[in-house]
C-alpha cells in the first residue's frame, strides 16, 4: 500500500565526509554564504541563511570523501511512527539516536543501496544571534554579504546499482512519488526523479556505471535566480573552485545548473528550480528515452557522465 502524501515533510540536511576539513568549510562558508553554527569535534554543522533548523549541513573529517547521511524531517510525530512502522513491517531495520544539535530522536535506517536515511521530528527553530538578525521576522537569518548566498539545501542525488529498487524502496516506504526517469532500450531504469512535496524532485536515483553500492552523485543548493548560477560561475574562476560542467539548463526537470566540486572531493550543484512545482495529485510519470537522453542538456551541452570516484574531482587546467 502506498503510503499518505506528506508524512515526509521536506530533507532536513545531509552530511558529507571530507578529508580537508578546513577546506571544505571554506569553501562552504566563503564559495556558497553558508553559516557555521556549531562544532563537534572533527564535524561541522552549518545552515543556509533560509533554513528554519538548525543545520542545512553536516562536514565531517574522514580519509576519503563521500555521503554520510540524509535526515528527513517528518510532518509530524505520527507520520514518524508510521514510517518506522511501514520500515520495519517490509523487512527492514533501523535504529534511534539522538546525536545531532537542535534536533531529538532521530531513526537511522538505510535503503536497499546502502545510503543512509534519518528520519525524525522533533527540531528546535533557529534563532539568530544579534549579528545575524534579519531585518524581516519571516526570515530566519540575514543574507549573507559573502559568496553565492544560497537559499536552502534543495536535493541530493544518489548513485545506485539498482535505481528501481532504490526509487520503489522511497516510493513504497516514505511515499515519495515519481515525477521523471530515464528508461534504456533494455528496459532498465537508469535514473528517477522523486518528490515528497509539491517540488519536482528532491531525491534522485542514478545508475552507478561502476555496480558500486552507497555512492553520491551530488547535492545541491538552490539559489534565488539563475543570475545567481551565473554570478556562481564568475566566483568560482576568479578564486580557483573547479567548474565540472555547466552553467547550463537540464532537459530533464529544467533546472538551471551549474556543477562545481568542494575541495574535499565532493560533487556540489548550485541549482534554479524555484519555479517548477508538480502541483497536480494526478502527474504522469514523465518517461525520457535512451535516445532523447543522448540528445544531451537542454541547449545542446553533451552529458558529462559521472566517471570520477570519491575524492578525485578533475585537475583543474
Amino acid at each position: 500500500m502506498t503510503p499518505p502524501l506528506g508524512d515526509i515533510a521536506h530533507i532536513g540536511h545531509t552530511q558529507l565526509f571530507t578529508p580537508d576539513l578546513d577546506a571544505s568549510v571554506a569553501f562552504f562558508t566563503d564559495f556558497l554564504g553558508l553559516t557555521v553554527n556549531g562544532q563537534h569535534g572533527d564535524t561541522v554543522y552549518l545552515r543556509t541563511f533560509d533554513d528554519y533548523e538548525h543545520h542545512s549541513l553536516v562536514l565531517t573529517a574522514r580519509e576519503q570523501p563521500g555521503l554520510g547521511r540524509l535526515a528527513l524531517r517528518t510532518s509530524s510525530e505520527e507520520a514518524l511512527r508510521r514510517r518506522v512502522a511501514a520500515i520495519e513491517a517490509a523487512g527492514g531495520t533501523g535504529k534511534w539516536t539522538e546525536d545531532e544539535p537542535g534536533l531529538g530522536r532521530l531513526y537511522v535506517t538505510t535503503d536497499p543501496d546502502g545510503h543512509e536515511h534519518a528520519l525524525y521530528w522533533e527540531s528546535e527553530h533557529y534563532q539568530a544571534p544579534e549579528e545575524l538578525r534579519p531585518a524581516l521576522k519571516n526570515q530566519p537569518q540575514a543574507k549573507p554579504n559573502r559568496g553565492v548566498g544560497v537559499r536552502r539545501l534543495d536535493h541530493i542525488n544518489f548513485l545506485a546499482a539498482d535505481v528501481l529498487a532504490n526509487a520503489e524502496w522511497q516510493e513504497q516506504l516514505l511515499g515519495a512519488r515519481p515525477t521523471e526517469q530515464i528508461r534504456l532500450d533494455s528496459g532498465r531504469i537508469a535514473a528517477r526523479w522523486l518528490t515528497y512535496t509539491d517540488k519536482s524532485y528532491d531525491v534522485v536515483y542514478t545508475s552507478d556505471w561502476t555496480g558500486s553500492e552507497g555512492r553520491l552523485h551530488h547535492i545541491a543548493f538552490a539559489t534565488d535566480t539563475r543570475e545567481d548560477v551565473l554570478r556562481a560561475a564568475d566566483l568560482a574562476i576568479d578564486t580557483g573552485v573547479f567548474i565540472e560542467t555547466g552553467p547550463h539548463k537540464h532537459a530533464i526537470q529544467q533546472t538551471f545548473f551549474l556543477y562545481v566540486y568542494e575541495p574535499g572531493g565532493n560533487r556540489i550543484e548550485l541549482c534554479n528550480p524555484l519555479t517548477r512545482l508538480v502541483l497536480a495529485p494526478d502527474w504522469p510519470l514523465i518517461t525520457w528515452t535512451e535516445e532523447e537522453r543522448k540528445r544531451g542538456q537542454a541547449w545542446g551541452l553533451k552529458t558529462i557522465e559521472s566517471f570520477h570516484t570519491h575524492g578525485t574531482p578533475p585537475v583543474r587546467p
